[in-house]
C-alpha cells in the first residue's frame, strides 16, 4: 500500500468505503456482520487506514457495523470519517443530536475526518443559512474541541452551487470530496470541479471512482484498445490508474463487498503508476463513445432562454437529461428537480417549440424535458414522501 501525506499525516491512497458492505437476502439494511469485519480485517491487514462511512449508509447500519469492526483496533492505528446527512434536508437544525449519535454509534470519541455531506442545490440554502440551522458552525465548535480532527465536504452539485458554498465556507474546508472517474471527468465535468479545488488549494478526495462497479466491467471492444496500451491490465486498474495521474488527489474511496474486490484494489494500490499521456487520451476516448447516442449535444450556448415563455431553465435540464439517461436514474436529477419552484420544473414546459427554433443543435427540446420529468418522477416522489437520498 502506498500512502499520500496530508497535513502531517500519511493516508493510505486507498480508502476502504462502508457504503457497499455485504448484505443478506439482497436487503441493504442487513449486514452480513461476520463478513464485513472480514474485510476490514483484511484491509487494515494489508495497510489500508482510512475508514469512511456515513449517517445514513445501509439503512444507518453502516456506523454502527463499523463502529464494531474497528473498536478491536488501537485508535490511533487509523483514521475514521463519517458525515452530516445533509441529503436529507429535514436534518438541518439536528447537526448536535446526529453527531452525538454518530459517535455514539461509531463507538469513538472523535472522528478524524467528518464532511458536511453531499451539498446539491436542494440543501445549499439550508447549509448557507448558518443563523438559523448553525450546521456548520457547531461542526467548527467540534473542531475546535478536538471532536473533529478534520473538516470538509462533499459535492454532487453543480459547479456553480459548488462555488456558492465555497464562496462562504472555503476558507474552513480542509478537503473536498468529488465524484470523479474517467467517465465523469468531462461527462460530470468533475475537471471544473477539481480546478476549483486547486484554485483554493483543497485537496482532492474521490467518490464513485468505477461509477458504481460501471468501469470495472467495459466491453470487448473497448477492452480491445486497451489491451494494445497495457496487456493483462483489468478495466478497474485503468480506473484507478486514471485516477493516480490527477495532481491533487489525496483519498480513493472504494467501496468493496467482496473479498476478490479487496484483494484486487490492494494489488493495484501496492504502487503509484500514473498513465501516460497516450493512455490518459485513450480513457477520454471511450468514455465519450460510452455516452454517445444517449445524450444531447447541448452546448449551453442559452440562445433558448430569452425564448422560453415559462422562463425555464433549459441548458440545465438538458444537462440533467444526459445524467438521468445515461445513467438510468438515480438521485441527482431528481434532487436537482425537488430544488426548484413547481413552475420552474420540467413538468411545467407547455411544449411550445419556441427553444427548440432557435436551437443551433437542432435538439428537441420539448420532448427531451418532457422525457426528464417522466425519468426522474418516481425517485422524486419518493423522495418527497421522506424516503432515504444517497
Amino acid at each position: 500500500m502506498y500512502y499520500n501525506g496530508y497535513c502531517g499525516l500519511k493516508l493510505s491512497a486507498l480508502g476502504f468505503g462502508a457504503m457497499r458492505l455485504p448484505v443478506r437476502n439482497g436487503n441493504d439494511a442487513e449486514i452480513d456482520e461476520a463478513e464485513a469485519l472480514r474485510l476490514v480485517d483484511e484491509a487494515y491487514k494489508a495497510g489500508i487506514n482510512y475508514f469512511d462511512t456515513a449517517w445514513g449508509y445501509h439503512a444507518g447500519n453502516s456506523e454502527i457495523v463499523m463502529g464494531k469492526a474497528l473498536e478491536r483496533y488501537p485508535r490511533d492505528s487509523f483514521f475514521l470519517s463519517t458525515k452530516f446527512p445533509g441529503y436529507d434536508v429535514s436534518n438541518f437544525g439536528k447537526a448536535e443530536e446526529i453527531f452525538e449519535k454518530q459517535l455514539e454509534k461509531c463507538r469513538t470519541e472523535y472522528f478524524d475526518f467528518y464532511f458536511l455531506h453531499n451539498v446539491t442545490e436542494l440543501n445549499i440554502g439550508k447549509y448557507l443559512d448558518d443563523d438559523r440551522y448553525h450546521t456548520f458552525s457547531y461542526l467548527m465548535e467540534q473542531k475546535r474541541k478536538g471532536r473533529i480532527r478534520h473538516l470538509g465536504f462533499s459535492c454532487h452539485g453543480s459547479l456553480e452551487t459548488m462555488e456558492k458554498f465555497l464562496e462562504k465556507y472555503g476558507d474552513s474546508m480542509e478537503f473536498g470530496m468529488i465524484q470523479l472517474n474517467y467517465l465523469d471527468y468531462e461527462f460530470q465535468n468533475a475537471r471544473g470541479k477539481i480546478e476549483i479545488l486547486r484554485s483554493r488549494n483543497i485537496p482532492v478526495w474521490v467518490m464513485e471512482p468505477l461509477r458504481g462497479g460501471l468501469l470495472a466491467r467495459l466491453p470487448e471492444d473497448r477492452m480491445k484498445e486497451l489491451e494494445s496500451l497495457r496487456p493483462g491490465v483489468r478495466p478497474a486498474e485503468w480506473a484507478f490508474r486514471f485516477l493516480q495521474s490527477i495532481p491533487g488527489v489525496t483519498m480513493i474511496l472504494s467501496g468493496m463487498s467482496e473479498m476478490s474486490q479487496m484483494m484486487e484494489n490492494i494489488r493495484v494500490f501496492d504502487r503509484r503508476e500514473p498513465l501516460e499521456e497516450k493512455e490518459i487520451e485513450t480513457l477520454k476516448r471511450i468514455a465519450k463513445g460510452m455516452v454517445s447516442g444517449k445524450i444531447v449535444p447541448c452546448t449551453s450556448c442559452k440562445y433558448c432562454l430569452s425564448h422560453c415563455p415559462k422562463g425555464l431553465d433549459i441548458p440545465s435540464f438538458m444537462s440533467h437529461y444526459n445524467e438521468t439517461s445515461f445513467t438510468g436514474g438515480g438521485f441527482i436529477s431528481a434532487m436537482y428537480i425537488m430544488s426548484l419552484p413547481e413552475d420552474k420544473r420540467p413538468s411545467a414546459c407547455i411544449g411550445c417549440g419556441s427553444c427548440e427554433k432557435v436551437c443551433p443543435q437542432s435538439i428537441r427540446i420539448s420532448e427531451k424535458i418532457g422525457e426528464l420529468d417522466t425519468m426522474t418522477a418516481g425517485t422524486v416522489k419518493a423522495m418527497s414522501g421522506g424516503k432515504r437520498g444517497p
